[in-house]
């Protein structure tokens, strides 16, 4: 048994297709399927169910497979360790994130960037539970999202709050001028708007129509979108509200747009940045984690009880 061969099952795992797991292994897949049927041999164990296609893992498979998500992990936790140790920290980070969480990304790596310069980032939007997946599994390195406490205190994530600062309406004037005050909406005179929301599937949407619902109100949804440069865009030509956690958007993403609070009760999970414990987070994720928690720190953000 080697690392190789449990990257390749790894990569396997996560394409789902041997032609795809091959390429990401830079190896043809003749050598990827002879290596993994070596691995195989080597066990006495049955690890993958074989039709003409990739048909997932035998039960011994997704036992072997844990082990080696936490192998590989460590593997190339040492590798960036000995390059941060040659070179300093650099390399690139995986960030798992919700969208429509109440901090603006950009804004806090383009912070992080002053002490680490080297680092580059991947980013993939993530459902909720795609996200704790991703975490669990080793293939993103930090998460940002929307997290119940208990689960937080039973993964043992290494966390850092964001800030909640309530939610917001951001609308064009022009299109809108009777909606210009400074008062918060209320939910019934939210309703009664024509709105921009993201799609049903994301916790943040799933929280608000969770507060219509209590309201016995019907919101008036005139775009739905997964992309929120389109929600964005959407509102700036006065097709609709927008409605955002305050701090989500970049300043300047928001110039001539009107912004109104919005009274609503607050969100049942808690939005936070996380790894995972100390010793077994990446050396990468973990000066990323301490540099960023320091940032997020300086802005207030504090757990709910």
């Amino acid at each position: 048994m080697d690392i190789k061969q449990l990257i390749y099952l790894c990569n396997l795992e996560r394409e789902r297709h041997f032609g795809r797991a091959a390429e990401a292994s830079f190896v043809s897949q003749p050598t990827l399927s002879m290596r993994l049927k070596n691995l195989e041999r080597e066990l006495g164990l049955s690890l993958i169910n074989r039709s003409n296609n990739f048909a997932g893992f035998t039960p011994e498979g997704e036992r072997v497979l844990a082990w080696a998500r936490e192998i590989v992990s460590v593997y190339q936790g040492l590798k960036l360790e000995v390059e941060s140790l040659k070179h300093g920290v650099n390399g690139t980070l995986r960030i798992g994130v919700m969208p429509q969480c109440s901090v603006a990304l950009p804004q806090l790596l383009k912070k992080v960037q002053h002490r680490y310069p080297q680092l580059n980032y991947r980013i993939a939007a993530l459902s909720a539970d795609q996200l704790l997946e991703a975490l669990n599994s080793h293939t993103v390195d930090v998460g940002i999202g929307f997290f119940e406490l208990a689960t937080l205190r039973e993964l043992h994530f290494q966390t850092a709050f964001l800030p909640e600062r309530g939610v917001e309406a951001i609308f064009d004037p022009h299109q809108f001028p009777e909606l210009v005050s400074d008062e918060p909406f209320t939910l019934k005179e939210l309703a009664a708007l024509p709105l921009c929301l993201s799609e049903p599937t994301r916790y943040f949407r799933r929280y608000l129509d969770m507060a219509f619902r209590e309201a016995s109100l019907t919101p008036q949804v005139m775009v739905e979108s997964a992309s929120i440069l389109e929600l964005v865009q959407s509102a700036q030509v006065g097709l609709g509200v927008l409605v955002s956690p305050v701090g989500h958007l970049l300043p300047s993403m928001l110039h001539g747009m009107a912004q109104r609070p919005i009274a609503i009760t607050h969100m049942a999970r808690q939005a936070a940045l996380v790894i995972a414990e100390p010793g077994r987070a990446t050396p990468l994720s973990q000066h990323f984690f301490d540099e960023a928690r320091s940032h997020l720190e300086s802005y207030g953000a504090s757990p709910r009880a």
